[in-house]
């Protein structure tokens, strides 16, 4: 193993080559630690956060994307205060908020919110629609499913290969949410653990997937949302700076990422889809910020098992994160 990454205990990846091609995301939100924090060097020295009466009194719009009114919520610091905020604006139960898309009502996986929201941006939140079973006989190892979780306890599908085992299936869309799978339940499962299930399914036999799809708004009936090749860079809006979420500690305002930045998370987010079947922005860019200041593969490989250790990484991919943090730090795109 390059540099003594075999030292490491190795772990198999949890779905090998689900999709074929790769391609960006929205961030699925959040991960096993805290987002952000201080980064992989600790704490930041200088002058403490102001007090919260002193902060920036952040606004944002906000519609349910199947129709409503327009509510205003604030005072959030994380995606379930967020859901919980957009369901006491419309009175709704808070799990009845699936995930939210930012400046589109559409289920479009490249709006997706993920842990950063631009100052500017217009959130539309998805509520439960319509439940559904389905049962899907798994001819292929890979079904081309993509998974991402809401950061909340729901996982749900981010894309849908063309061709796939899924594809053929008119009942499943991008978007759906999956509840439970043979019966067993999957609410409160992280996007990882829903792949590694559907991986591990027998080739051959035939399993039942109990699905919860958004609300539709009258001109998303006919929409399947087949998921294509996403677009590139993380969707941030148009404000000049972002509302940092974070799982742990206060949101935190923040400039745009750097073109470096932008370039390495879709590296990474690629790079968790070929060995993994998920697609998740916020996980990738704490990767890229533990790793672009690590002076080998060792050092990541520890930050990593340190803060993402419930991942079990395999050292073949962690070895492509250090190259791909390397490739876009001397813009090798």
């Amino acid at each position: 193993m390059p540099l003594g990454l075999g030292r490491r205990k190795k772990a198999p990846p949890l779905v090998e080559n689900e999709e074929a091609e790769p391609g960006r995301g929205g961030l699925g939100v959040g991960e096993p630690g805290p987002l952000g924090g201080g980064g992989a060097g600790g704490p930041q020295m200088g002058l403490p956060p102001p007090p919260p009466a002193l902060r920036p009194r952040l606004v944002f719009h906000t519609q349910l994307a199947h129709g409503s009114p327009t509510g205003r919520i604030e005072g959030f610091t994380n995606v379930k205060e967020l859901y919980g905020k957009i369901a006491e604006a419309f009175r709704l139960p808070a799990a009845e908020v699936m995930f939210c898309t930012l400046n589109t009502h559409k289920v479009d996986m490249d709006k997706l919110l993920g842990g950063q929201i631009g100052l500017e941006d217009f959130i539309f939140a998805h509520v439960k629609g319509q439940r559904k079973e389905v049962e899907v006989f798994k001819s292929e190892d890979a079904l081309g499913l993509t998974i991402t979780d809401n950061g909340a306890g729901y996982a749900f599908i981010k894309r849908i290969k063309e061709g796939s085992v899924i594809d053929h299936m008119q009942l499943i869309s991008v978007g759906d949410m999956i509840e439970a799978i043979n019966g067993q339940s999957l609410l409160g499962c992280r996007h990882y653990e829903v792949a590694r299930l559907l991986k591990e399914l027998p080739r051959g036999r035939t399993f039942t997937l109990k699905l919860t799809e958004p609300r539709k708004a009258f001109d998303m009936i006919s929409q399947r949302s087949g998921g294509g090749r996403p677009g590139s860079g993380p969707q941030l809006g148009t404000g000049r700076g972002t509302l940092r979420l974070r799982s742990r500690g206060p949101a935190t305002v923040e400039d745009l990422p750097s073109a470096f930045e932008e370039k390495a998370i879709e590296k990474v987010d690629d790079l968790l889809e070929s060995y993994m079947g998920i697609r998740d922005t916020e996980l990738a860019a704490t990767m890229v910020e533990l790793g672009k200041d690590k002076r080998n593969p060792d050092e990541l490989a520890e930050a990593l098992d340190e803060r993402l250790g419930d991942f079990a990484f395999p050292d073949e991919f962690v070895f492509d994160v250090w190259g791909a943090i390397g490739d876009a730090k001397v813009g090798r795109y």
